[in-house]
């Protein structure tokens, strides 16, 4: 403990801070504490000894509080600029997808159909894919409406493993070449125990990532010669597991596994090809709610809305896209919170239909 002497412009420390002045018979508390106050009194030569309640830190600021504020006030501020320039920073011209190659699977409905619309308007080269030939040929007509200069359509089940060789071979024949491979077809499954069994997990293996394995395997000379881009169209149920979704859950996992190590290769080998994987939601189409109803309660994303995103991306060669974009929250939570409890999964998702399913 520090004693003030008579007179002088000393004060003294003990439990809280506390100041006095030249000959002012005072003294205060900068900050709350307990235990014994010293005070010198300008009239007398004799030390005085107090015992002073705490006082709130409210009551009066604390010198070093405000650099301590400032600092914290700095680092929010940086967070939050780095938070929006990630997000908002938009490098996307239009006009660098006119005249581009674009192969793009599962363009029959859904985010496929928006996507073909958008690449159409933009001036993009087309060839379209999927199993329906009579909605492919809805699709074409309407791109070339839209001004897409040339729109070429093969109808193609990718559950045979002879299927995505042949159009690949399609559109390099009519194309000459391809700037962009757009994968974004998918077999769907209900939801439920009965969509475990081992025909089904083959079948959904061999649509949703073997086939995505055979298109790039065979597209990727192209893509190197003219130093393309990758879009791969997976879901969030390739990076959060859920109930419910065991087969189709695995090939959006094996999705990002196989392209995630693709990508490495690539930067290894100085390969100038991007891959851009976009995680969307519940698939805006008839089908993809169909095989949900009264399972879930999430809503599916607006289609032209996701579809646009996903050209964004993969037009600014992006090594991510989330739609919503608070997919990427959960995402990153995953990492924190890799077991959630049950209470939280029964919020979006009808446990006993999708059991009884």
């Amino acid at each position: 403990m520090e004693r003030a002497e008579k007179g002088g412009g000393r004060g003294c420390r003990c439990g809280g801070s506390w100041s006095h002045r030249g000959d002012l018979d005072r003294w205060w508390l900068w900050r709350g504490g307990h235990g014994s106050k010293v005070v010198a009194s300008p009239n007398t030569h004799k030390t005085r000894w107090l015992w002073a309640r705490p006082v709130p830190a409210t009551s009066v600021p604390c010198p070093s509080a405000g650099p301590q504020r400032t600092m914290k006030v700095l680092l929010l501020t940086g967070l939050g600029a780095l938070f929006f320039a990630y997000y908002w920073d938009d490098n996307f011209d239009p006009a660098s997808l006119q005249g581009a190659r674009v192969l793009l699977t599962g363009a029959n409905a859904g985010v496929g159909e928006e996507l073909a619309y958008h690449y159409a308007r933009l001036g993009s080269h087309l060839v379209l894919t999927a199993h329906s030939e009579a909605l492919l040929q809805k699709v074409v007509g309407n791109c070339r409406k839209l001004g897409a200069p040339k729109v070429f359509y093969i109808a193609a089940d990718m559950a045979s493993p002879e299927a995505p060789e042949s159009v690949v071979q399609f559109a390099l024949d009519k194309l000459g070449g391809l700037d962009y491979l757009v994968l974004n077809h998918i077999g769907g499954a209900p939801a439920g125990t009965r969509a475990r069994t081992p025909q089904a997990t083959r079948w959904l293996m061999q649509v949703n990532f073997l086939s995505y394995v055979q298109l790039t395997s065979r597209a990727l000379p192209s893509l190197t010669d003219s130093k393309g881009s990758l879009v791969v169209v997976s879901s969030l149920l390739g990076r959060v597991p859920t109930s419910f979704s065991t087969p189709y859950s695995a090939a959006k996992f094996a999705l990002d596994g196989f392209f995630g190590s693709l990508r490495r290769e690539l930067d290894v080998q100085d390969v100038n090809v991007a891959i851009t994987m976009c995680v969307l939601g519940l698939r805006d189409r008839a089908s993809a709610a169909e095989a949900v109803r009264g399972v879930t309660r999430v809503k599916a994303a607006p289609g032209p809305k996701a579809a646009l995103a996903v050209i964004r991306g993969g037009a600014t060669r992006a090594a991510g896209v989330f739609y919503p974009w608070r997919f990427h929250l959960l995402c990153l939570l995953r990492r924190w919170l890799p077991r959630p409890r049950a209470w939280f999964i029964r919020q979006d998702l009808n446990v006993t239909a999708a059991a009884a399913a």
